[in-house]
């Protein structure tokens, strides 16, 4: 066994499960942030949360180069620069995603569900005052009649073991700090699927968990596999060099495929050919004895 991934685990075991101490997320931070991103020229534009994160329907916002025009007295390091916002995506949605996902990595301790809680209530206002009927609570539902358990679950994990992230093996998330980092960004990404996050999340820590466990399991099963794979192959070749079946077997195959006369009786020319170029199937024979 791995002496590095034993200590590891030991470690791990030895301890018992403590969450993280958990950072209170600054309300008034996380609206500064998605205001920054949602709310330009808010004071004269009411329907600027509706157009910019809410809807399409709602049209689209009035140009100006006043990208940074939200409340006076904000944070800088709680908004985003005009650079940044040149990354922001134009499409409401994914505007409002993407600021989500870079404003909880700017207030420490808030997550996507602090987001909808805080702000979702602040764009249906922007919304009615555009003229916009439908509520964003009853398009979140319809959207989220659209997806399952399973396939969120699926979009989920296949984020959360990306390489870059967990990693298939979970490695990069042995801490939870680090597991829940990754999480909120793929819950992010997983639309219509808020109802199934804490039931998704606690089955994936329990893959993590027992992925981290079973590491060196894992590898030796691995092994062992490549070692049967390279075992059976060993045995299909030494079957082939039995008798020269492998050898015949390549001349028929070339006599029937590239042969005008398929080597028939009278044609030993082309059974000779046919033999030179199966030639190679001797000289791997002769290697295994």
């Amino acid at each position: 066994m791995n002496k590095k991934i034993l200590v590891l685990i030991s470690v791990l075991s030895a301890i018992p499960f403590i969450a993280d101490a958990a950072t209170t997320c600054s309300k008034a931070n996380l609206t500064r942030c998605l205001d920054s991103a949602c709310a330009i020229n808010l004071s004269s534009n009411p329907a600027a949360r509706c157009q910019y994160c809410g809807t399409a329907s709602a049209g689209t916002p009035a140009a100006g180069n006043a990208m940074r025009s939200v409340s006076v007295g904000t944070s800088a390091k709680y908004s985003f620069t005009d650079k940044e916002l040149k990354a922001a995506p134009s499409d409401p949605g994914a505007r409002y995603a993407w600021a989500t996902a870079e404003c909880i990595k700017k207030v420490a301790g808030c997550t996507p569900d602090d987001v909808t809680d805080n702000y979702d209530t602040l764009i249906e206002q922007s919304c009615k005052a555009a003229g916009i009927t439908a509520e964003m609570s009853n398009l979140r539902a319809a959207a989220a009649k659209t997806k399952t358990k399973s396939s969120c679950k699926t979009d989920v994990q296949a984020c959360i073991i990306d390489s870059k992230r967990c990693g298939p093996d979970y490695s990069a998330c042995a801490e939870n700090a680090d597991f829940d980092k990754f999480f909120s960004g793929c819950s992010v990404e997983a639309t219509g699927c808020d109802d199934y996050f804490n039931d998704i999340r606690t089955e994936l820590v329990a893959a993590r968990d027992t992925a981290i466990k079973n590491a060196d399991t894992i590898i030796e099963t691995i092994v062992a596999s490549y070692k049967s794979e390279r075992e059976k192959k060993l045995a299909s070749v030494k079957s082939n060099c039995t008798d020269n079946a492998g050898r015949e077997a390549c001349i028929n195959t070339v006599c029937e495929r590239s042969m005008a006369n398929k080597c028939g009786a009278g044609y030993a020319s082309e059974r000779s050919m046919a033999t030179q170029l199966c030639k190679f199937y001797d000289l791997a024979c002769d290697t295994l004895k």
